[in-house]
């Protein structure tokens, strides 16, 4: 035998040819292979064991080398094949070297591959039948199990034949697992394992009687196994079988004392019954499995702790409600929690996560308490699993929270502390943030199912929810929703992603609708709203606080659910989702009703009616999706309860029309499930006879007509205009012609609501609609329980001339009382008053309200609105009356807008009036009559008189004859004034202000008659000498009952001197003459000017003008002096001509006029000019010395310094040139030419003449004339007395239209109640 040959060199030489060969590759060489010769060599005892070892590894090369080529010597003759496979068989038993047996197993496998005959199949399952008949043998099996074993793996048809020929060998597979050798159980199961494992669904074709019997005694061994391999093989023929639902039966029903039983019973019938018998007798709880299961948990590998794991969650999948009370009972379900706090292998956590899932459905489970045991552990291996790559373990884990937390009874809590609380908020909080929106989803789930009140812990904890709630709100705000023609455009996969976020979606909105359920459980208890542990002090400003959880909620709804919700119904709406939504919506209304308002009112300015109702007609039509039409209507309904309780406050006083508001809502949103398209029919449908009050279809129509109403009133137009005119219109004609019930006032309500705000695009009413309107609005016995402040009711009603007749009053009255209700009911007139003033005094400054925005507008389009206003003014109580005068004023201030007669209306209105409180008032005095309502009316009426003669226009001829109602208003105003008391100061101002106003604007060839009535009403100048004494007492004492107000006391002083200068003009007859003291005044001017009103200033300076343009002597005023003015007696040469003023007088008073002229108050200034002029000219005729040397004193030019330095403006300002004028006229050395009078001019070059205002031009005019005619130091040079000609000359020839700087207004200027007349302050 040569190197690598494998023949026997001493009887090869006997054997035929033909069965020997040279095998190799085709490239040639190889060895001699010679197949007899093989044969004898195994079956000689003579031959050493390595001889035979050499041959096998021959032969095994010989197959691997050279496929096919033994198969074609083997085929020569089936014979030769089958004692060459029977000697390889053969060696199974009698070598004992475990290396050559594992030659053997590998050759006969690899032989039977190449054969690839059924005959060589059969004729080896054979052979190893007939040696494992052999019981006297049983020690060697393991050599032939072995290879069955290999054979099984490398051929996978064995599987089936043995199943299907060789049942008798399975038995002998059977018997061999009662040896005690471990390696024989290892390898006998591990056949079983291949049989299983192999044959697939043929299994089922199994013997039960073997198939129970392999269940028995795969317990015992397990029971008892102490080899890895052995514990190994086991537990992976356990899992196989526990894949069979009948073995899975056969294994949990097998008591203990059946499996040692079972090692003595040889009789597979026996075996069965007895199986039978204790499946109907034996208690589960005796089964040994979950024992063998969890010592296998208990063991430190953790292979066979998954597999455990495993097993236990096949045998629960196959009958959780029969199998898991056993592994409950053996406290399977500890161990598994022990398990989590310990792994941290994927495998292994989602499979016992997987396995207390299914455990959790049992009771037992809970009332075992496992639950308690092993949440901790839970939560904290749920921590550790959320940072694991695979994300199906922290999913199956969190469905297992989920679970439990569903599960879990009422009466044990989970979390009785708050730490623990917290740490599964943490976990979930974490799990939301995944980036898989699948365990994300989950994790929602299991908050949903936490934020229930008996999961929460003492105190609640509203700290640890408001941060899992903003976290799943923040997860949400980054779903991608993609539109729908976006997502037709995708393929599948982002379809798939966007049915991922929708899931996500729909639990996060779960969640969130749990946490606010929860919040409302919390709110109606109060051991679960308050934190016994926070300070009471402390508990409305708390972050952990019920409050601050309830304004989470809403923030979150209001800035991420709505937006994303409406969002993803853009795309496709989904029922479950809109359910769950709306029923957010309506918690929010409970949960902080106090912005509940502003809530409601974005909801439906946002197009939430039309959102709610099209989703209600789209998914709950024809009955389909109950809950979210439930849900729909219970937002709908709160939302419209809130919107008509906020549209007036007064509504809800009125229990009665709440209750049927919302029975109307309750009873008939549900059947409202149609489309928008299709309202206007049913608003025309006849709905014949009504049964209900509540239920039925004319009770719908009442219910569209609330719902049109709110949304309407918020922007939301749900119906054209048009269309819902005629719809309204329509019904109540057919609810009048029908008869019966009448209208509910709620129903009316809305209804007079949508005729007036869809009225501007529909046709007037007439015949018998407007009949049935006018009928349905006279029946309500409280009109003002119908109104809406809404400009378009008042348009409504005024409108049509019935109507306004009847209720145009009433109307207006709600209008002004709507803006008014906040102040007190009882405030007095004096209030009224000085709000008036307040309101005056900025009335220049500010715009209208609203309000009153709208009643212009109304008065625009209805002139005898006014007419109303005025008999408001005139008899209603004071906070109405007030409100009527104030837009009376704004009108009358813009009255050119309006009708070009208004003045005269009112004149006329007002002139009735004065008559009638006259009458009212006859014999007694105004104050102290019986009619309390002519005593408050009588203020504005005389108020609402100054407002009328401060807006005739300037160009009005109502002055030009006083014989008209002018002259009767002069009349009755001055009657009154004399007859009130002087304390009446709200009257006997705005009396004062008249009748000095009217002496100011009559025209000369009127005036005469004017100031002759007036100065004949000896009452009138009582009252005005009451005025003054009162001034004067007051002034020097400070217990004077009487003070006059400053407004009062300067309106006597611009009378007073009206009446001085008009009747020095036209002599008239005086019947009583006014003490008055010039040393008082003086006084003032000089020493009280910084607690002096600046008008007050100016009165007295006015009247100074017309006593000094007089000389001071008058038959209307008795002047008085003091020693403050006049020296000793007998006075001296100055004093005597200068009396009463007297030099010192005129000293004081000229110093006093020159710190009034450094004022910015125009009116100021402008009157101290005129005094000072006055003052001058009256010293130049009485005591030229005392002229001169008064415009001469040293603080004369200090003065003018001040003025000239004062700035450009300042500088060209019509007073200043005036100052300077006269100071010229008197010959003041003060004025200097260079620098004072050039810069005056060299400043009116820079501006321009003719950016001038009208007065400045005429001012610098009357300067450049003076000057011209003025001695001046130092005298200008030709030059500038040029520049001065030229200046003159440009002046003269530009016309006053060209002066762009404004001036004065031109007429009457209200300052608070005082009326100026501005004439009587243009610069002399």
């Amino acid at each position: 035998m040569t190197s690598g040959d494998i023949i026997y060199d001493k009887i090869h030489f006997r054997h035929d040819p033909k069965w020997s060969g040279r095998l190799g590759p085709a490239e040639g060489g190889g060895l001699l292979l010679c197949v007899p010769c093989v044969i004898e060599m195994i079956d000689s005892d003579d031959i050493a064991s390595v001889r035979k070892s050499y041959a096998l590894s021959g032969i095994t090369g010989v197959l691997k080398c050279s496929p096919g080529a033994l198969r074609e010597l083997l085929r020569q003759d089936h014979r030769v094949s089958l004692r060459f496979t029977a000697s390889l068989l053969g060696m199974l038993h009698t070598v004992e070297d475990p290396d050559i047996l594992e030659k053997v197993n590998q050759v006969l496998v690899q032989l039977l591959l190449e054969l690839q005959c059924e005959l060589s199949l059969r004729f080896v399952l054979d052979e190893v039948h007939k040696q494992l008949s052999d019981q006297l043998c049983v020690k060697g099996f393991l050599p032939t199990v072995n290879f069955l074993g290999s054979l099984m793996e490398a051929v996978p048809d064995v599987a089936h034949s043995l199943l299907t020929h060789y049942v008798p060998l399975l038995e002998h597979l059977c018997s061999a697992l009662l040896h005690p050798d471990e390696a024989l159980k290892a390898s006998v199961l591990y056949v079983w394992l291949k049989l299983f494992g192999t044959a697939g669904g043929s299994a089922q074709s199994l013997p039960i009687a073997i198939r129970d019997r392999v269940c028995i005694l795969l317990l015992h061994t397990l029971a008892n196994a102490s080899s890895t391999q052995l514990i190994n093989n086991c537990v992976g023929l356990l899992w196989l079988l526990l894949q069979l639902g009948d073995a899975v039966s056969v294994l949990m029903n097998s008591p203990s004392n059946q499996v040692m039983c079972s090692e003595n019973q040889n009789s597979h019938t026996n075996n069965s019954q007895m199986l039978s018998q204790n499946q109907e007798q034996q208690s589960p709880d005796h089964c040994p499995l979950p024992l063998i299961l969890k010592k296998l948990l208990l063991s430190g590998d953790e292979m066979l702790q998954t597999a455990s794991v495993k097993c236990i969650a096949a045998i629960l999948v196959h009958s959780p409600s029969q199998c898991s009370a056993p592994f409950i009972t053996a406290d399977i379900p500890e161990f598994l929690f022990d398990r989590l706090a310990s792994s941290r292998s994927e495998v292994l956590l989602w499979s016992v996560y997987s396995c207390l899932v299914l455990l959790t459905s049992d009771p037992l489970f809970f009332s075992q308490c496992h639950s308690v045991y092993g949440i901790e552990s839970l939560v904290r291996s749920l921590k550790e699993a959320l940072h694991l790559t695979n994300l199906e373990v922290p999913k199956q884990g969190l469905l297992l929270l989920t679970e439990i937390l569903e599960r879990q009874p009422t009466s044990v809590r989970l979390f009785p502390s708050g730490p623990g609380f917290a740490a599964v908020s943490e976990a979930l909080v974490a799990g939301v943030s995944s980036s898989c929106l699948l365990v994300a989803s989950q994790a929602a789930n299991a908050a949903s199912a936490l934020l229930r009140v008996n999961h929460q812990p003492r105190p609640v904890q509203y700290r640890e929810i408001e941060g899992l709630i903003e976290a799943i709100t923040s997860r949400c705000s980054e779903l991608h929703l993609p539109s729908a023609a976006h997502r037709r455009g995708c393929g599948s996969r982002k379809s798939s992603q966007a049915s991922r976020s929708e899931g996500f979606l729909l639990q996060a909105l779960v969640c969130f609708q749990a946490a606010c359920r929860l919040a409302e459980e919390c709110a109606s208890e109060p051991l679960l709203k308050e934190n016994t542990f926070t300070a009471p002090s402390k508990h409305s400003h708390a972050h952990d606080s019920l409050e601050s959880l309830c304004q989470c909620l809403l923030h979150c709804c209001d800035s991420v659910w709505i937006p994303t919700v409406i969002r993803m119904c853009e795309r496709a709406p989904n029922a479950q989702i809109l359910q769950c939504f709306y029923s957010i919506l309506s918690s929010q209304f409970t949960l902080l009703p106090s912005l509940m308002p502003v809530f409601a009112n974005k909801l439906a300015s946002s197009g939430f009616y039309r959102l709610a109702l099209e989703h209600k007609g789209l998914l709950c039509a024809g009955n389909r999706n109950p809950d979210l039409n439930a849900s729909g209507c219970g937002f709908l309904r709160k939302l419209s309860m809130c919107l008509l309780s906020q549209s007036d406050p007064a509504f809800a006083s009125y229990q009665h029309d709440v209750e049927e508001a919302e029975n109307l809502l309750q009873y008939n949103l549900p059947s409202l499930c149609f489309r928008l398209s299709d309202w206007p029919s049913l608003l025309c449908e006849d709905p014949g006879l009504q049964l209900c009050e509540y239920k039925g279809p004319r009770a719908t129509q009442y219910c569209l007509l609330i719902i049109l109403h709110l949304a309407l009133q918020q922007g939301d137009r749900l119906l054209p205009d048009q269309i819902v005119f005629s719809s309204v219109a329509w019904l109540l004609h057919s609810v009048q012609e029908q008869g019966g019930c009448a209208l509910p006032r709620c129903v009316l309500r809305s209804a007079l609501y949508l005729l007036a705000v869809t009225q501007d695009q529909s046709p007037n009413l007439d015949g018998a609609p407007f009949n049935c309107i006018s009928k349905a609005l006279s029946s309500c016995q409280s009109f003002s329980s119908l109104y809406i402040h809404h400009p378009a009711l008042l348009h409504f009603i005024c409108r049509y001339p019935k109507l306004a007749g009847k209720f145009g009053p009433l109307v207006l009255e709600l209008w002004l009382t709507k803006q008014t209700q906040h102040t007190d009911g009882e405030q007095t007139m004096a209030d009224v008053q000085e709000k008036t003033e307040r309101r005056g005094s900025r009335a220049d400054d500010q715009e209208p309200d609203t309000e009153t925005t709208e009643l212009l507008a109304l008065i625009e389009k209805y002139p005898a609105v006014i007419l109303t206003l005025l008999d408001m003014v005139c008899t209603r109580e004071a906070p109405l009356a007030g409100r009527a005068l104030g837009v009376l004023e704004v009108l009358l201030r813009g009255q050119t807008e309006y009708e070009a007669d208004l003045c005269s209306r009112l004149r006329s209105a007002l002139l009735q009036t004065l008559q009638r409180l006259s009458m009212e008032n006859m014999g007694h005095g105004f104050g102290q009559g019986h009619t309390a309502q002519a005593v408050n009316s009588l203020p504005l009426v005389l108020k609402l008189l100054c407002m009328t003669q401060a807006s005739d226009p300037p160009s009005s001829s109502s002055y030009s004859e006083m014989d008209g109602v002018h002259f009767k208003l002069l009349y009755h105003v001055s009657n009154i004034a004399g007859r009130l008391k002087p304390t009446n100061t709200e009257s006997l101002l705005p009396a004062l202000s008249y009748l000095y106003c009217c002496l100011s604007l009559s025209p000369a060839h009127c005036s005469d008659r004017a100031v002759s009535m007036l100065l004949s009403n000896t009452g009138l100048m009582d009252q005005l000498q009451t005025v003054f004494s009162a001034s004067s007492s007051s002034s020097s004492s400070s217990s004077c009952s009487f003070s006059p107000p400053s407004a009062l006391l300067c309106c006597s002083h611009l009378l007073l001197s009206s009446l001085i200068t008009l009747q020095r003009v036209h002599c008239a007859q005086v019947h009583k003459s006014i003490s008055w003291s010039l040393d008082a005044a003086v006084q003032q001017l000089l020493l009280q000017k910084r607690n002096t009103d600046n008008l007050l200033l100016v009165s007295y300076l006015r009247l100074l003008r017309a006593l000094l343009d007089g000389d001071l002597a008058s038959e209307v005023v008795c002047v008085s002096s003091g020693p403050g003015l006049v020296g000793p007696r007998p006075l001296g040469f100055e004093d005597g001509a200068l009396y009463p003023l007297g030099s010192r007088g005129a000293q004081c008073l000229s110093t006093a006029l020159s710190g009034l002229l450094l004022q910015k108050h125009e009116l100021l200034l402008r009157a101290s000019v005129n005094c000072l002029s006055s003052l001058l000219g009256f010293l130049q005729r009485k005591s030229p010395p005392t002229a001169k040397f008064v415009v001469r004193q040293p603080w004369i030019r200090f003065l003018l310094c001040c003025l000239l330095s004062s700035g450009e403006n300042c500088l060209l300002h019509p007073a200043v040139l005036r100052v300077i004028t006269v100071l010229l006229q008197h010959g003041s050395t003060a004025v200097l030419w260079e620098p004072d009078l050039l810069q005056v001019m060299e400043a009116a070059e820079r501006k321009g003449l003719k950016e001038l205002s009208e007065d400045a031009a005429q001012a610098l005019g009357l300067l450049l004339t003076q000057i011209q005619s003025s001695v001046l130091q130092p005298p200008p040079t030709e030059e500038h007395k040029q520049r001065v000609r030229s200046m003159m000359e440009s002046l003269s020839l530009q016309a006053p239209a060209q002066s762009c700087s404004p001036g004065l207004p031109s007429n009457v200027l209200r300052v608070g109640d005082v009326s100026i007349c501005l004439s009587d302050f243009t610069l002399n």
